[in-house]
């Protein structure tokens, strides 16, 4: 078994490692600068500043301003906090991530379905909304597939649709949400640009801190606190504020907006040279996800009849880290609803991969990585002809 150190990480879609200039960011805010933000004297009040910088700042990666940001402890609260803001119907696609689902279905909510690629058509979305609807929400990039959504199409048909509707009197609130979790750091997370109304970022995405997340909401609309005691975040979130967390995700979110065209281009190239030389080593290996709208840093590659887990076990014998399919899936040992909805069947979702591709990865690592994998898959092809 290879050490950590020596293993090649090919999982960066379900956590990324925290930069060293992030941690050094955020440790005064452990011990010198430890002062409870809302405490009236000298020390708490540079605190406060400091905080106040910070949420600036990362409002200014997405184009927004820091009285828009509601900091929360990840993804999952931030979409639980737009969901529970709204009260009516929702549209869903059937493919997003668990926590987007699991809110859907405290609602009435229609779940419409993606194509092959994994992409949501905007036509689809048209035909499932209902006069009652109050909420769209779809991810920028899918977490398993890496397919980029239309979103800015999207977008438009909401605005439309609102339009219209106010034109004919009904004042029946639409919104449109986005998880953009996995976009951030390799695609432009600009709210005007996206046209979106609440954008959802998870700092672990994008190599800050884990349990650090936030919601940008358009400042038109009216929250709803999923969680009250001392009025923080301006009501809509209370709990003393986490700091170092919040400094150290402006540092992440600065680094990705720098690095941002230049990291897409690297990490690309690097997938690409990876799945060049396993379909041509497997030509019977299926690549999943759209070839043109993908996240740079995503290959779903899978091999029918094989077992993945298998493949797994396999690579990181070799100090190959992978995954099956997101995070969530594969604790719960469920076969991953986002391959049952672009219609793979049972023996080719079994036999996927999700390699992603970041900061970890490498040239020389990136190639020992597509040999290992070579290796594995065909040993375990031998396997079963046996």
């Amino acid at each position: 078994m290879k050490t950590d150190l020596e293993s090649i990480y090919l999982d960066h879609a379900a956590a990324t490692p925290m930069s060293q200039r992030v941690i050094a960011a955020m440790q005064p805010y452990f011990s010198l600068d430890f002062y409870n933000p809302s405490s009236p004297y000298a020390p708490a009040i540079k605190v406060r500043r400091d905080y106040e910088a910070a949420k600036q700042a990362i409002a200014q990666a997405i184009g927004a301003t820091a009285d828009e940001l509601v900091m929360t402890a990840g993804a999952t609260e931030s979409i639980n906090l737009a969901f529970g803001s709204v009260s009516g119907h929702v549209v869903v696609p059937s493919i997003e991530h668990h926590a987007v689902l699991a809110a859907a279905k405290q609602h009435s909510h229609t779940t419409i379905e993606p194509d092959a690629h994994g992409r949501i058509s905007v036509e689809t979305v048209k035909q499932a909304l209902r006069a009652d609807t109050v909420l769209v929400s779809i991810a920028l990039a899918n977490n398993e597939l890496g397919t980029i959504q239309p979103l800015r199409d999207i977008a438009q048909l909401i605005k439309e649709t609102r339009a219209k509707r106010l034109a004919d009197g009904d004042t029946t609130p639409l919104y449109l949400h986005s998880d953009a979790s996995q976009g951030v750091g390799l695609l432009d997370v600009n709210v005007a640009r996206l046209g979106v109304d609440l954008l959802t970022i998870n700092a672990a995405k994008v190599y800050g801190p884990k349990q650090m997340g936030l919601l940008w909401a358009d400042r038109h609309i009216v929250l709803k606190p999923q969680i009250v005691g001392g009025g923080q975040e301006r009501g809509y979130r209370s709990g003393t504020e986490n700091v170092a967390g919040t400094i150290g995700f402006a540092t992440a979110m600065a680094l990705a907006d720098k690095h941002r065209k230049q990291e897409a281009e690297r990490v690309g190239a690097l997938r690409d040279m990876i799945e060049a030389q396993l379909t041509s080593a497997f030509p019977e290996a299926i690549v999943s996800g759209h070839k043109k709208h993908r996240l740079p840093g995503h290959l779903h590659i899978s091999w029918p009849g094989i077992d993945a887990e298998r493949l797994v076990f396999g690579l990181e014998a070799q100090g190959v880290l992978v995954a099956t399919g997101s995070a969530c899936a594969a604790n719960k040992g469920t076969r991953s609803h986002v391959l049952t909805a672009i219609g793979l069947d049972d023996s080719t979702a079994d036999g996927s991969l999700r390699l992603s591709l970041g900061a970890l990865s490498t040239p020389e690592n990136s190639k020992r990585a597509a040999e290992s994998i070579i290796q594995v898959v065909q040993k375990e092809i031998e396997r079963i002809k046996r």
